[in-house]
């Protein structure tokens, strides 16, 4: 079946790239009976120039098989094609959404050509450097929050200056209660404001020096060995649908491997959970390392009485905790490993997830959160099913295929 599959879509490019017809047909199937909400689909932009000869990313319309238009990206994170004059083209991936119901497990779509420019779609995912608070790194989408931290946060105050100082590589969460983006509104209200809650949500997250909500380090059994804030970052893409960014970590020790770490995030609109491909490189040491993602023990604000509860879901390779608190409602935290996962273990600041990685190649796993004031997810069990329905859509991805329809 699979050969058939496979033989089927190299028909079906190998028509669109002689033919270049008037419309891309995009088939997208999948093997779930559960529902897969803001199913984000994909498709590299050299096949939709060849299907529609000299088309430009402001000048296309997606359609559902309803004929509704659909809100697009296009990105430049893939590979650069070339146009029929040899000159690069930023063009990547053509990025759409789907939501598929409960036991929809095939859905079409059409890309065509059109004479007016597209409309500018709302931004549902967004990433930015924060040089004004030290360097931070903020990203959102309309479901949740995060920020992590950078090189002049962890500098040592100067002489007769004043600073905050923290050395960490772990993920804050900021907790949204609205679906428009928040990250620069708050950082112009101001640090004491966007803790508390004024109407939009609030940062009621603590991370200091530990993991936060996915944070990386080397296991080696007995300790987790971290390293420091962000050196730096690149931006991919940045949205309406998906931003992709990477934070490089510098070198650090542990327990005599020395290992460096870039961390490139997917973060997709209408999702609670971020994918994150951790590339660690192995300067001195073995090549295969125990990596441990972390979510914090106690990170609730001071005098929440807070109560949390780990899941942890060896099947799913998953773990989830739900944190109840005295005013500031619940929050749900959760890590997937889809492949690779070791286990889990413990150190005095975290709930860690086990994973082995290689040096110079990625592994991929999921992190994120979900507040209950935000509307979504009112018990424990809402926010284990959400999570335990992400780990099986991430072992069971979507499947494209493309045809030609003149």
């Amino acid at each position: 079946m699979k050969t058939r599959n496979c033989l089927a879509v190299l028909l079906s490019l190998l028509a669109v790239a002689l033919h270049g017809g008037e419309r891309l047909v995009i088939t997208a199937t999948h093997d779930l009976a559960i529902a897969r909400p803001s199913e984000t689909i994909t498709v590299p932009w050299t096949e939709v120039a060849k299907a529609l000869p000299g088309a430009l990313l402001q000048r296309i319309a997606v359609k559902d098989a309803a004929g509704n238009l659909l809100a697009y990206q296009v990105t430049n994170v893939a590979p650069q094609a070339k146009d029929p004059e040899g000159k690069g083209i930023a063009y990547g991936e053509l990025i759409f959404q789907h939501d598929f119901a409960a036991g929809e497990k095939s859905a079409t779509f059409t890309v065509e050509r059109t004479e007016t420019v597209a409309p500018v779609f709302a931004t549902r995912a967004f990433a930015r450097y924060i040089p004004e608070r030290l360097d931070d790194f903020a990203w959102e989408n309309d479901k949740i929050a995060h920020r992590t931290y950078g090189p002049a946060l962890a500098a040592p105050v100067a002489p007769g200056a004043s600073k905050e100082v923290l050395v960490t590589s772990g993920l804050d969460v900021w907790c949204k209660r609205v679906s428009y983006p928040i990250v620069d509104r708050w950082y112009n209200k101001g640090h004491d404001h966007y803790h508390k809650d004024e109407g939009e949500g609030m940062d009621m997250y603590q991370v200091g020096p530990s993991r936060g909500c996915g944070g990386t380090g080397v296991w080696d059994g007995k300790t987790l060995h971290v390293g420091r804030n962000y050196q730096s970052w690149k931006i991919l893409a940045n949205g309406p649908i998906r931003s992709v960014f990477e934070l490089t970590y510098d070198t650090w020790m542990a327990n005599g491997t020395i290992v460096s770490e870039v961390k490139r995030f997917t973060v997709d609109a209408g999702h609670n959970l971020d994918q994150i491909e951790s590339t660690f490189t192995v300067a001195v040491g073995p090549k295969e390392i125990t990596v441990a993602i972390g979510l914090h023990k106690t990170p609730a604000d001071r005098g929440q009485d807070a109560q949390l509860v780990l899941t942890p879901n060896q099947a799913d390779g998953a773990a989830t905790q739900w944190v109840v608190q005295k005013t500031n409602g619940m929050l749900g935290t959760a890590v997937i490993v889809p492949a690779d996962f070791q286990g889990f273990a413990e150190d005095e600041r975290n709930h860690l997830l086990l994973a082995k990685a290689v040096s110079g190649k990625p592994l991929k796993y999921f992190v994120g959160a979900g507040w209950s004031k935000a509307g979504e997810f009112s018990t424990q069990q809402a926010w284990n099913d959400y999570v335990a329905a992400c780990a099986a859509r991430a072992r069971a991805p979507v499947v494209v295929t493309l045809a030609l329809q003149p």
